[in-house]
């Protein structure tokens, strides 16, 4: 099948795309009218520095600024160089670890690298910026926050955030405490310098986006100050499971970058959606419009059998994350995987493939010994006992070919060095020979 493509921007705006593709929670009154008439917006979205790669669960504010730009409006990605040294309560029991310095430039130039596979960073108007709001508030002394930004707050207001009820039984830091205020002076500093009308994030993030909406009101307004800026919040995420989105069955996240999250795990991640979540992920995480995702859910109807919309879903992204060429190999590879055709891959995809699986290096001698020495020494099975007994059972082959029994000739190696071992249907190797 021929994947869809990229559809040009919603014709009818950008709330209008927003909102059929699931991406609104929340939106100030006059966000419809500002952008009634079709002039682009600038916004900002903060993102932690805490790590050196974004995750799936990035995605929805990620693809939130892509419409916005595709709209029209410039992006700005904010990573929280300053505020990641103070921590911020929502959506967390505990306070965050603070950082340092160097790591948070070094986190800050991997997340941009990883961005610009999805925001266009080249020059014009909409042109994607990235900045650290370490550059405004690292400068601003004790005093000076407290007279341009906390006078202008009460402690009520404040304490009826709901970011801030959720901690306060187990105890809020006064750090903590302030950080809707410093992500409040981000919004002025951005509004200010970079024109920026409207701050995205998501539903968790309300209470200290609308705390930046105040300050600009009371600081900058005069007449009607609710057309100064703006808000959306985006929903929250959660999987089937209700767990948090982005992370595997084994509750590991999924990253963007390939040494965290192989480009396999990444495609596998999308294609083992369910059929039911599939049809939200795809209007979220894709440009595909419309007409193309209502064409692919028909097919799907008629085949359910044949996870197109997971195909799509997982080779768009994993396309764009980690290139096609890879996007095309990685898909290769699992159809393979799962129709047990690995032994039939080229030397060079094996290769690759031998990198993206799960994977052991055993020694000649280790194959010569037979299969209990050589299946345990891939760490298909962990004694030898255990080795023996599926062996005995028949539930062991090598090269898609079930072997008789622990006596059994091993197939000759795929290419002179590849075995691909199986203990029943999930279990698997791509073992390696090396050495003499």
């Amino acid at each position: 099948m021929t994947g869809p493509v990229a559809g040009a921007p919603d014709p009818d705006g950008l709330l209008a795309e927003l909102g059929w593709r699931g991406l609104v929670q929340d939106r100030t009154p006059r966000l419809d009218a500002r952008l009634a008439g079709g002039r682009p917006i600038n916004a900002y979205n903060g993102f932690d520095p805490t790590g050196s790669s974004l995750h799936a669960g990035h995605l929805v504010p990620i693809f939130g600024l892509m419409h916005i730009q595709r709209h029209g409006g410039m992006p700005v990605v904010v990573v929280g160089g300053g505020t990641g040294m103070i921590g911020d309560p929502s959506g967390r029991s505990s306070e965050r670890n603070l950082l340092d310095r160097a790591q948070v430039i070094a986190n800050t130039a991997a997340i941009q690298a990883q961005l610009e596979h999805f925001l266009d960073f080249s020059p014009g108007p909409a042109q994607a910026k990235v900045v650290d709001n370490f550059d405004w508030l690292g400068s601003m002394g004790m005093l000076e926050f407290l007279r341009d930004v906390g006078k202008h707050f009460t402690v009520p207001y404040m304490l009826a955030k709901d970011s801030v009820q959720s901690r306060m039984d187990g105890g809020l830091s006064y750090t903590e405490f302030s950080y809707m205020l410093l992500q409040a002076a981000d919004f002025l500093h951005l509004y200010r310098e970079l024109d920026v009308e409207l701050q995205t994030g998501g539903a968790d993030q309300w209470g200290n986006i609308t705390a930046g909406l105040e300050l600009i009101r009371r600081v900058e307004g005069s007449g009607d100050a609710e057309d100064l800026a703006h808000a959306l919040s985006f929903p929250l995420l959660l999987a089937s499971d209700g767990q948090k989105f982005g992370k595997t069955a084994e509750g590991t996240s999924v990253w963007l970058d390939p040494t965290r999250t192989s480009p396999y795990a990444f495609y596998q991640f999308w294609l083992d959606v369910d059929d039911v979540e599939v049809r939200r992920l795809i209007r979220l995480f894709t440009l595909f419009d419309r007409p193309a995702i209502e064409a692919l859910e028909v097919e799907a109807d008629g085949s359910p059998e044949r996870r197109v919309i997971q195909r799509a879903l997982a080779s768009d992204l994993t396309a764009r994350v980690h290139g096609a060429e890879v996007a095309s190999r990685v898909a290769e590879i699992s159809e393979a995987v799962f129709s047990r055709r690995l032994p039939e891959l080229g030397e060079a995809t094996l290769a690759f493939a031998f990198e993206q699986l799960p994977n052991a290096i055993v020694r000649p001698d280790d194959v010569a010994a037979g299969p209990i020495a050589l299946t345990v020494a891939a760490g298909l099975f962990s004694s030898n006992g255990e080795a023996r007994r599926a062996l005995s059972q028949g539930g062991v082959s090598v090269n898609e070919q079930r072997l008789a029994g622990a006596d059994a000739a091993i197939p000759a190696p795929i290419v002179g060095r590849y075995l691909i071992l199986r203990s029943g249907k999930k279990t698997y190797r791509i073992t390696r020979i090396d050495g003499d």
